[in-house]
């Protein structure tokens, strides 16, 4: 084993190049633990490759008392070594970027302008929020909680993949597995097959950090020559992904934080961190049962939306004059301590209205509301009535509750959504005043039968030719609008109809991500020819643009065209994106809530600006 010495401020690399020695148990620890899960993982030897209703719910509190200690089942036979590299960083220097590992080079040609200015790319990411939910009978007579259901009304493709047999062949080849672990190497979830059978893969797992961690540094991820193996460790948690696709390290780390902070908005960090530390072999599927439906949902969702990719939210294109009726109506009907209200519909944001204060301190963040999209889509149950449940919004404050009000403006087709967000548990028949407000302005202003004919747009329209697909990020926001960051793309049509041709079009989409935000060489253009179309991604202070033409067109060409692209959207913003967002006041005086919150708690209970735990 030898350790290679980077330019300052990268990671250090662990290279097993030899089998090891007797002299060196530690070295063959984990040699054997690479093995493990190489023999598991992947069938072929590993190596490195360096070419290119009212339902009212509340956040179950006790049940910390009700640990019991479980033994962890942690099982495994040694098999051949393999030659791997390790990406590892020095636990004393987490902001150290690691810029060894490397990208498969694309089949195609292009041409890139470095970026001199320092852009990560990096984004932040989190989940859906919502609480774990105790049984007190709360809510309508013979009907279980929605989030629950949301769990156990399991369709069976949803069961095959719980009961999927991890030594078959078809279970390797799986695009993408993500695994979550405690410390202790006790399973938490698994996205294909039964986390009882895949017990001992992930106590190798464990074993892998831990022995990295023995020598005071951190496992970042393994490379193989069709495989990524990403880890990421957030307190007694800790996620794995292995992937077969083209995203970046940098990329299959920013799933596995949505994974971690939709479980945290189930169960808030706090609570966590005191089970563990009460009891540090506890099974947390105790807490998370009926969860794994959401979970699935939100990678399949992560998998096949470029929302995620991009980091902001999808408007639904509408007239600008309706959007602004929608905004008002949401701000007359208030009640305090309301601080979120939220119009959706067909999985798109219509308009939101944010409370003052909450403006002035911090703004809900878009992997908020992809969240809240994935929870309100993950079960029919939100569909039978008006929902009243906890949710965490983990980037806001990771220890606190929101409460959510959920209900459908238009059964029985129930495309249109409304989210209330308050901080008073106690509000649910306040907030629901507001919500009749809203229908009844709706329906007096015929906004439903509006919001139903809205459609999103077809590239054709833009009127430039040879232009396939676009998505287009602005950064132009007033200064005294803190609104949520957005995006706008067509509808995919031919040549991308399919689903096989949607997701390679989204992996083309991800490759030119990751090179434009590569930690090693940030780029700010790239003209790239791949072998069915051309591609140009194009980042300045202004916007960041994605776009993919036929075949043959040219680089001049191109940006003949996206010179037209962008007048296009310049000229219909209004339509596409929500550029001032309305605000209201409703809480006298809330204290700032910081996304630590750890100050402003004390004085939450009286206020009601947040409900900690």
């Amino acid at each position: 084993m030898e350790r290679d010495n980077h330019q300052e401020g990268e990671a250090h690399g662990v290279k097993i190049c030899d089998p090891p020695s007797e002299s060196n148990p530690p070295a063959d620890t984990l040699a054997t633990s690479l093995s493990l899960l190489g023999n598991h993982m992947f069938p072929d030897p590993v190596e490195r490759n360096n070419s290119g209703t009212a339902s009212k719910e509340e956040p179950a509190d006790s049940l910390i008392s009700d640990i019991t200690a479980e033994e962890p089942s942690l099982d495994a036979e040694p098999h051949s070594n393999q030659v791997t590299k390790l990406e590892t960083e020095e636990t004393g220097n987490p902001e150290c970027q690691n810029v060894g590992s490397t990208q498969p080079a694309d089949r195609g040609t292009e041409d890139a302008v470095d970026n001199d200015q320092s852009d990560s790319g990096e984004f932040v990411v989190t989940m859906l929020a919502k609480a774990k939910l105790e049984e007190q009978g709360l809510g309508v007579k013979g009907r279980s909680s929605p989030l629950l259901e949301a769990g156990t009304q399991e369709s069976p493709a949803f069961m095959s993949h719980r009961e999927e047999d991890v030594t078959a062949d078809s279970w390797r080849q799986h695009r993408k597995h993500v695994f979550v672990l405690s410390e202790a190497g006790k399973p938490i979830y698994s996205r294909y097959g039964s986390e009882e059978a895949l017990s001992s893969t992930m106590g190798v797992m464990m074993a892998l950090v831990s022995f990295v961690q023995s020598g005071d540094n951190i496992i970042r991820s393994v490379y193989s020559e069709e495989h990524t193996v990403v880890f990421l460790q957030k307190g007694p948690l800790v996620l794995v992904c292995v992937s077969s696709s083209r995203q970046s390290e940098q990329q299959l780390r920013g799933e596995l934080l949505y994974v971690y902070y939709q479980i945290i908005s189930m169960l808030t960090q706090a609570s966590i961190s005191r089970i563990f530390e009460h009891k540090k072999n506890y099974d947390l599927r105790r807490l998370l049962a009926g969860s794994e439906k959401i979970l699935d949902g939100l990678l399949n969702l992560v998998d096949s939306d470029p929302s995620f990719l991009l980091a902001a939210v999808h408007c639904l294109p509408l007239a600008s004059s309706l959007r602004d009726s929608l905004s008002q109506i949401l701000q007359k009907a208030i009640t305090p301590n309301l601080v979120f209200s939220i119009l959706i519909a067909k999985n798109q944001l219509l308009t939101i209205v944010q409370e003052k204060t909450v403006i002035e301190d911090t703004r809900l963040e878009p992997a908020d509301v992809h969240l809240l999209l994935n929870l309100i889509g993950a079960s029919s149950a939100f569909q039978a009535g008006e929902i009243w449940t906890p949710i965490c919004l983990p980037l806001f404050n990771p220890d606190c509750y929101f409460y959510a009000y959920i209900s459908y403006l238009d059964p029985p087709e129930c495309t249109v959504c409304l989210l209330l967000l308050s901080t008073d548990k106690e509000a649910f028949y306040a907030v629901a005043e507001c919500k009749r407000k809203i229908e009844e302005a709706m329906v007096a202003q015929n906004s439903l039968s509006l919001i139903a004919k809205a459609q999103s747009y077809s590239v054709s329209q833009v009127g430039v030719s040879d232009l396939r697909h676009f998505m287009y990020k602005p950064f132009d926001v007033p200064d005294n609008f803190r609104q949520l960051t957005q995006f706008t793309s067509p509808e995919l049509e031919a040549p991308y109809s399919s689903e096989e041709e949607k997701m390679r079009l989204l992996d083309l989409y991800r490759y030119m991500h990751s090179r434009i935000h590569s930690t090693s060489r940030p780029l700010k253009l790239i003209y790239h020819v791949a072998e069915r179309e051309t591609l140009l991604a194009w980042v300045t202070s202004k916007f960041e643009l994605y776009t993919c033409f036929s075949p043959l067109v040219t680089k001049a060409c191109a940006i003949t065209a996206i010179t037209k692209l962008l007048r296009w959207i310049k000229k219909e913003e209004d339509r596409l994106f929500i550029r001032y967002p309305p605000k209201y006041s409703t809480t006298p005086n809330p204290s700032k809530s910081s996304r630590s919150g750890k100050s402003d708690q004390q004085d939450s209970t009286d206020n009601g600006f947040l409900s900690p735990l």
